[in-house]
This record gives structure tokens, sequence and C-alpha cells, in this order.
């Protein structure tokens, strides 16, 4: 039997949440096509018949510009230190820029095997992929390079055979049911921040976070409240989240509302606030509130 931790690193936007989600089977990360939409370290548990992999989802690596970037850059070069496997998630649709470069050469510093994982093949013809494995392969001794899409699937259960492959042996580290890490109270401000990010402006995600302020459990009505708060870093955002005569919040809190009741099986009442807290990027205590945790 094989068990461990497999890291899926990369820039933001490279399609890690998509294919997390893919190979568990469940949405545990939430995926748009803003990049930093994932904020934290998100593990997800997958079952073989050879072994047990502990896939962890990370922040893409950028350059930070607040305090909030620092903490999910850290996270994710914390992530490649502490596995067992690190899986590089390129997005081979696009061409590599100098954020490609840095990663290349922070894995060059790993003793960890690193499987490169040239994802979204699916939005590129096949003869560009030739000179884009080449390129890759004399930047790096990877362990493995394998073409994949996330999106529809190509290659992903080669992806996974490798992954156990690569892993050392060893018993299951978490019971044959556990899924993930995070609680119901992450995934339900997640659920909201996710609405936030489809349906406001492209400028709005950096700036916006999610609190949930209160979980009451269903009472007799068969009804679970939740109550949360929608945090902006300026007055003039405000006004764009709750849109004219409060449309935008309620087509957030619908959407939101509909997707929580799903994920929690029952019957929700929504209740969201907009709060503007200036510099909350910058803010150790808020960022500690919506689970970004800084070093221990």
């Amino acid at each position: 039997m094989k068990s461990g931790f497999v890291a899926l690193v990369g820039r933001p936007n490279a399609g890690k949440s998509t294919l997390l989600n893919r190979i568990v089977g469940h949405k545990l990360a939430i995926v748009s096509d803003k990049p930093q939409t994932t904020r934290t370290r998100i593990a997800g548990v997958k079952n073989y018949d050879d072994g047990q992999v502990v896939f962890v989802d990370t922040p893409g690596v950028h350059k930070p510009t607040h305090r909030m970037n620092v903490r999910m850059v850290d996270i994710a070069l914390d992530a490649m230190r502490d596995v067992d496997v690190v899986a590089l998630v390129v997005d081979a649709s696009v061409k590599a820029g100098p954020g490609d470069r840095h990663l290349l050469k922070l894995v060059g510093e790993l003793s960890t095997p690193t499987i490169l994982v040239l994802n979204k093949v699916d939005m590129i013809a096949k003869p560009k992929l030739l000179p884009i494995i080449d390129q890759y392969s004399r930047a790096h001794r990877f362990a493995e390079i394998v073409p994949a899409s996330a999106s529809d699937g190509t290659n992903v259960d080669v992806l996974e055979r490798l992954f156990v492959q690569y892993l050392p042996e060893g018993d299951p580290l978490y019971p044959a049911d556990y899924v993930t890490d995070q609680s119901d109270r992450f995934f339900i401000g997640e659920i909201i921040r996710e609405q936030v990010l489809q349906s406001t402006h492209d400028e709005l995600p950096f700036s916006t976070a999610v609190i949930v302020d209160r979980v009451e459990p269903a009472a007799d009505d068969g009804i679970m409240k939740i109550f949360g708060t929608i945090v902006v870093d300026r007055e003039s955002q405000k006004p764009i989240v709750v849109g004219r005569a409060g449309t935008m919040i309620k087509k957030i809190g619908t959407a939101a509302r509909a997707e929580l009741e799903r994920y929690l099986d029952s019957r929700v009442f929504l209740d969201l606030h907009v709060k503007v807290r200036s510099e909350w990027r910058d803010n150790e205590r808020l960022l500690d509130e919506i689970g970004l945790r800084g070093e221990t």
C-alpha cells in the first residue's frame, strides 16, 4: 500500500482547483476565471485499490502586493516543502512568462519528485504540444511530464496512477470515508464568495472577502439560518455589491442559497450584509478570521 501527500502548485488560473475537484469527485475548491480564486490550502482525500492520496490544492504563486497575498504564497511554498510529491500545474495554452520561470527555480531547489502537469491541452493544437514539452524538459528534470486537461479529463487517470506510484509505502493516513480537512463553515464562506466572484466586476474579487458570522442549525421548521458579511476594501465598492435597490446582493444571495442547500442538504435562510473594511488585506486579525492563517 502507498500513502502520502501530493501538492498541486502553480501560477494563478493554471487549473489546480479544477484538477482537485475532478480527481476527488467532489467540489472542494471554488472555481472562477478570475486569478487568485484559491486563497488557502485545501486538502482532498482519495482512496485507491493500492493506496490513499491526500491532494493539497494551494493558492497560485504570484508577486504579493498585500499581507493577504504574502500569506497565500507562503501557504503554497510551505506545501511544496512538506509533501511527498509535487505536481506543478502549468497552463499550456498560454506562453510561459517570468512567473513560470520563478516556479521552475523553486521546484529546482526541491528533492521531492515533481510531476509536470501541462494542463488545458484541450485548448491547444497538438503540433504545438511537443515544443512545449521539450521546453520544460530542458528547463528541469521532472519525474514525469503529462499533458492533461482537468476540464475534460484527458489523462487525469494517468496522472492519478503516477501520483500513487511515486508515493512512499505506508498505511492510509485517514479513514476511508474522510474527504477533506476543511469545515462546513469554511465551505459555506467559499460558496458565498464564489457567487460574489461570478456576479461582480473584474476589479472586485481581489478586494472582497466573506466572513461567516453565525450558523444556526435547522430548527423545527427544517431551515438552517446562515448570517454572513461580504467585506469590501472601499466605500465606492459597496454600491457595486449591493446593486441598485439591492438587486446585486439579492442575486448573489439567491444563487448562494441554492448552492448551500445542495451542499448542506437542508433548506437555508441566508442573510448577507456588506461592510467596508479599509485595507483589510493587510489586517492580520481579519485574515485570521477568514481562514488565511499566518505562520504558527
